[in-house]
């Protein structure tokens, strides 16, 4: 057998992705924080977590790059329980980028700090060759203070309800449809900063059993994450998954699962059952006005979508690249 080599698969946030972190990365770099494999890590008083984005291309409906990787690193602290505050930002372009462009982005992302709450202090910029980056790719981290909440897989318990905090699919089909430049539809990344929401919504509701924002890998990733961490199941209904139609049928056209395709601004809350009902209704009234309980945990050791038909059917790691270069 010849050498193996890495795919771009082993970075979209599926299967091959998740082989790769625990074939390579954690027998060598595994501890406490890292061997929980969270959106951020909770180090005593602060999240800490940090994030690549490679988007392609780097301007896109509804946002572009710099906006991308300013909420991409504030919505895993925010999903971690913390309060976002200070980021870093290391930049690598090519030779030749173009210099209005940059600035364009960094624009870009200071009008997201500010939109998020957040201050650069930190960063970092690099020139290489010609054809060696793809034009730009940024580096993000970021800290935050804790919140002194403790979500996390092993408090999911069977009967939780999964709620959805908006629309699926609406980064990812936005990349796609930007690329063919074939079809025609109104439909606009999601990508936003989740500061606002998420931090009442933790105040509000401190018992939460779990969150996540459902980026590379989309719905369907996180679901199975859930099933991969735990002894438990989960069941959605695809009658209650927000799904716009325009999203929808751009799905259909391109022959793409929206259930895998990223969002850049939803998050995946699990809380008890008798918090469920409440907490719909209190993301409601912060602006999510698509916001549902899509499924509840179950005690079979799958992800099985229960169909409009009637049917069901099972939501599985995806082991082939759905979407490459999506943030």
């Amino acid at each position: 057998m010849g050498e193996e080599k890495i795919t771009l698969s082993c970075g979209d946030g599926m299967q091959e992705a998740y082989n790769l972190i625990r074939d390579v990365f954690l027998p060598a770099l595994s501890n406490p924080y890292l061997d929980k494999l969270d959106d951020a890590a909770n180090i005593e008083d602060f999240v800490f977590t940090c994030d690549s984005f490679t988007v392609k291309p780097i301007f896109f409906p509804g946002s572009d790059i710099g906006k991308l990787s300013v909420y991409g690193t504030v919505n895993d602290i925010c999903v971690s329980a913390g309060v976002p505050l200070y980021l870093s930002l290391a930049i690598v372009v090519e030779e030749g980028f173009s210099l209005n462009v940059l600035k364009k982005i960094i624009f870009s992302v200071k009008e997201a700090t500010e939109i998020s709450g957040t201050t650069i202090v930190s960063g970092d910029f690099k020139v290489v060759e010609r054809k060696k980056a793809d034009g730009i790719f940024i580096t993000t981290s970021g800290i935050g203070r804790r919140l002194k909440r403790n979500p996390s897989l092993n408090r999911i318990r069977a009967g939780d309800k999964i709620i959805i905090t908006g629309g699926i699919a609406e980064h990812g089909i936005t990349i796609l449809l930007s690329r063919t430049e074939i079809f025609e539809f109104n439909i606009e990344s999601d990508c936003q900063s989740l500061v606002d929401i998420l931090i009442p919504f933790w105040k509000r509701f401190p018992k939460t059993r779990f969150m996540r924002d459902p980026t590379r890998g989309g719905l369907a990733s996180v679901l199975n994450e859930i099933v991969r961490g735990t002894e438990l199941g989960v069941k959605i209904f695809e009658e209650r998954i927000p799904l716009k139609e325009d999203v929808k049928a751009a799905t259909e056209l391109l022959g793409v699962d929206p259930y895998y395709l990223a969002s850049e601004g939803r998050a995946i809350i699990i809380v008890s059952r008798e918090d469920a009902r409440e907490a719909v209704k209190f993301l409601r009234s912060l602006g999510c006005r698509e916001a549902a309980i899509i499924g509840e945990v179950t005690k079979q050791k799958k992800v099985i979508v229960k169909t409009i038909s009637g049917g069901e059917r099972f939501l599985d790691f995806s082991y082939s690249l759905t979407l490459p270069r999506i943030c």
